[in-house]
């Protein structure tokens, strides 16, 4: 629709509230927002997330701002709403629990009343000064009445046994983070048509931790836009959050038919734009439903991946992650290992495609064994093994980091694997040496990593990550392993040997 609100620095509501929020932040003490997960939206970030919903055309709008803070994301909202959409009036719910932060929440609101006003268009908040979920997650407070939800979530765990926890799964969702019970509350607040939209992580757009939430939410809302952004560091770089952001828009009910997904490095930048179908953000053949983060530009790779001949069944292997939860075994733990150890292998062991053992990483390098009862429980046999870190480090150039545990190069010794390690094996024993070498070339490769990147927002790499990927036949990981070199070369090399192993055109 057509603006018609001037813009001009006289009538610059939202540099007004920005200013709010720097004072507000002035005054909070970091240890109390680390315990409250608060961040405060600054005001690019709240522009370019109040422009992703398109409510329909009505005279009034009812608006949740759950973790409402300082206000900027409230006013983002209300200056959308009046500069691009034929209201007359909008009433807006302001929920916050931090009674320092409501001063200026309250002056934001009095600005926005004031600047709408002079538009023609009446705008009320309603301030609710009080704990979200502990409020809205019974059935008597439940309501369906919001056209729009726009939120910046606070950011924290949940224990499985917290109160919040357990009075979200009273609404049929299990919620691991706060961000994500603000987004359940927020969907279930709307009416049939409303939308939501949030700046989270990415994490919950895959993995187990977050599955049960990912389907409600799937169920509750059909996802319209999604906004990636490259960059770690520059969304909240005033108060100095490190996370991979999205933004993420959705309606309840709405249709399932194509989803817009732009990039950018800030929210200052130009964003890259793509129209995929909904189908290939969320397979309906996958029973994680996975949110599939691929634009066209990851096109071949998916399209690459997708041509691929094996499942890891097919290849007749499996993936577990170890056995040595090291802080429950602290008795069989040795700094220097004797002869009553086997070398017990943790993630910063894994070097150059290799395992460099023993390494002084000031972690233990001996796992005692004291009889065949600890033999079963705890250890691999010899054999050739293919591990990757569940956790890469963020500073890490790709997300899957593999190396070859090679039994020849260490005596043929039984092993044992921190429980921060993947391991690929054949049914509990070890691999073809070619195949495991070709295994781990692969997974090191650039395409792989691309692949992973399309589902995974986050550093950690679950067995279960690592079981949906499809793979080469073991004729050509067996190939690809025949012409490895170990220490890994530099990655264009390895990029090069995978592409050459007679790979599918559209990975090569």
């Amino acid at each position: 629709m057509a603006t018609r609100v001037p813009t001009g620095p006289e009538d610059d509501l939202l540099a007004r509230i920005e200013t709010l929020r720097m004072q507000a932040l002035a005054t909070l003490d970091p240890a109390r927002q680390a315990s409250l997960g608060q961040h405060f939206t600054p005001r690019l970030a709240a522009e370019l997330i109040a422009s992703l919903p398109t409510p329909e055309p009505t005279d009034h709008v009812r608006v949740l701002d759950p973790g409402a803070g300082s206000g900027m994301l409230l006013a983002a909202a209300v200056s959308r709403l009046v500069r691009h959409a034929e209201v007359t009036s909008i009433h807006v719910t302001a929920v916050e629990i931090d009674p320092v932060v409501l001063p200026w929440l309250r002056r934001a609101s009095h600005e926005c009343a004031e600047w709408a006003a002079r538009h023609g268009v009446a705008v009320t908040v309603e301030i609710e000064a009080e704990d979200l979920i502990e409020s809205r997650a019974t059935l008597k407070a439940r309501s369906y009445e919001y056209d729009l939800v726009i939120m910046n979530p606070p950011y924290a765990k949940l224990g499985a046994r917290s109160f919040h926890r357990r009075a979200l799964m009273s609404i049929g969702v299990d919620c691991p983070n706060l961000y994500a019970a603000f987004v359940a509350l927020g969907a279930d607040a709307l009416r049939d048509g409303g939308q939501l939209v949030a700046i989270t992580p990415r994490s919950f757009t895959n993995g187990p931790y977050f599955g049960h939430f990912r389907k409600y939410l799937l169920r509750t809302l059909s996802i319209d836009r999604i906004h990636i952004f490259d960059s770690r560091s520059t969304v909240f770089s005033d108060t100095g959050v490190l996370q991979e952001n999205i933004i993420f828009s959705g309606t309840k009910g709405g249709e399932r038919t194509k989803v817009r997904l732009s990039v950018s490095d800030a929210a200052t930048d130009t964003a890259v734009e793509d129209l995929v179908d909904y189908d290939d953000l969320v397979r309906p053949d996958d029973p994680h439903e996975f949110i599939r983060l691929a634009t066209l530009a990851d096109a071949n790779v998916a399209t690459g991946m997708a041509s691929l001949p094996s499942t890891l069944s097919d290849l007749g292997l499996s993936v577990s992650t170890g056995r040595v939860v090291d802080f429950r075994a602290r008795d069989k733990l040795r700094d220097e290992p004797d002869s009553t150890c086997v070398p017990l292998i943790y993630p910063a062991n894994l070097r150059g495609g290799l395992v460099e053992w023993p390494r002084a990483i000031r972690k233990p390098q001996g796992f005692a064994v004291s009889d065949e009862s600890d033999r079963r429980k705890f250890l691999l046999p010899a054999g050739f093994y293919v591990l990757v870190k569940r956790f890469s480090a963020k500073e890490e150039r790709r997300r899957i980091v593999a190396a070859v545990w090679d039994k020849d190069a260490y005596g043929g010794t039984d092993l044992a694997l921190e429980n921060h390690i993947n391991v690929f094996h054949d049914g509990g024993t070890g691999l073809d040496p070619d195949v495991a070498r070709g295994l781990c070339l692969w997974l090191n490769s650039t395409v792989v990593d691309q692949y992973f990147r399309t589902f995974s927002g986050h550093t950690q790499v679950n067995a279960t990550d690592l079981r949906t990927l499809r793979y080469p036949s073991v004729q050509t990981l067996a190939t690809l392993g025949a012409s490895a070199i170990y220490p890994l070369p530099e990655q264009v090399e390895v990029d090069a040997l995978v592409t050459a192993a007679t790979l599918p055109g559209p990975l090569a």
